[in-house]
């Protein structure tokens, strides 16, 4: 028997249909009157949380939620007891962490710089760290962690991944204190939870290396913003950030300005095809709730 799989948008329905396993349905979440009996997944994409979570208890037996975000924090503590969460880990790592090394090459070879000159038509030289020999710590050692390390690989970078726990081949966070003061970078791809929110505070960028750069593609409350533009408007840092804490960042915030500073809205995951590889993992989730076994994206104890 098929496991019946709620999605809010056509276009869920469309990517999960035409697997003898699953039984997408169509709702709408403002009428009840769309909503199976029952069903074993919910797929939180195209309503509002408060929405999903309505739906998630009013139907029975639903066994999922899955996003197909991997970042989860919207969600932590709101579910209902027997519900697991499942997010989208492998859909956007390839794409946010090209995002990371585009921003970490090009200002370690000052492209924002040169951008400017041409702006206003000045051909003078200057010189660039470059990126080749680095010492880049990543901090988050999970799929986007790996897919960063994968890809500044190429570019003859010393690597060091750190994670909440070390183990083979990863150092621990508490180790930072130690690592910061020799990095030349430092890579930030790690969820946001109690023990990230405001990990890169004072203390730690005080420990970083004059000229260091912070790059952030995690969530934007995992760095004191203050602290940070203490330190860019000193300029003895510089930083790319695709996240802001506030997000958006409101027109008067003083990060517009300050130097040193490459900043994107929250586009790290958005390339091509983005869409269609989170479904794509979708699928592959909730085909393997429906063959009774445990999603490997199921979020545990990291959270």
């Amino acid at each position: 028997m098929p496991s019946t799989v709620i999605v809010f948008t056509q276009e869920g329905l469309d990517a999960l249909s035409g697997a003898d396993e699953l039984e997408p349905v169509l709702v709408d979440a403002g009428d009840r009157s769309t909503w199976p009996g029952s069903a074993r997944a919910v797929v939180a994409a195209g309503a509002s949380s408060d929405d999903v979570l309505e739906v998630v208890r009013a139907v029975e037996g639903v066994e999922v939620v899955q996003t197909l975000s991997a970042g989860v924090e919207t969600w932590l503590g709101r579910l209902p007891d027997g519900v697991s969460l499942v997010n989208g880990r492998g859909a956007h790592g390839g794409a946010t962490a090209e995002w990371a090394v585009t921003v970490l090459l090009a200002m370690r070879r000052g492209i924002p710089g040169f951008v400017r000159q041409q702006d206003r038509h000045d051909w003078s030289d200057a010189g660039s760290p470059g990126l080749q020999g680095a010492h880049v710590l990543v901090v988050g050692a999970g799929d986007l962690g790996e897919q960063t390390r994968l890809r500044l690989d190429g570019f003859g970078c010393t690597v060091t991944l750190v994670a909440r726990t070390a183990r083979e081949g990863v150092r621990g966070t508490d180790e930072l204190p130690e690592l910061l003061p020799d990095a030349d970078a430092v890579v930030l791809v790690v969820p946001l939870t109690d023990a990230t929110r405001g990990l890169v505070d004072a203390a730690f960028l005080a420990r970083m290396k004059d000229g260091a750069a912070l790059v952030n593609a995690a969530r934007g409350q995992v760095v004191d913003t203050d602290a940070l533009l203490a330190e860019l408007q000193a300029g003895r840092l510089v930083a790319g950030l695709d996240v802001t804490d506030p997000e958006p960042l409101p027109e008067d915030h003083p990060l517009w300005d300050a130097p040193g500073l490459l900043l994107t809205p929250h586009v790290g995951g958005q390339t091509g095809g983005s869409t269609e590889r989170a479904w794509g993992v979708v699928r592959e989730q909730l085909l393997a709730l429906a063959r009774g076994e445990r999603p490997s994206n199921t979020v545990g104890d990291e959270y």
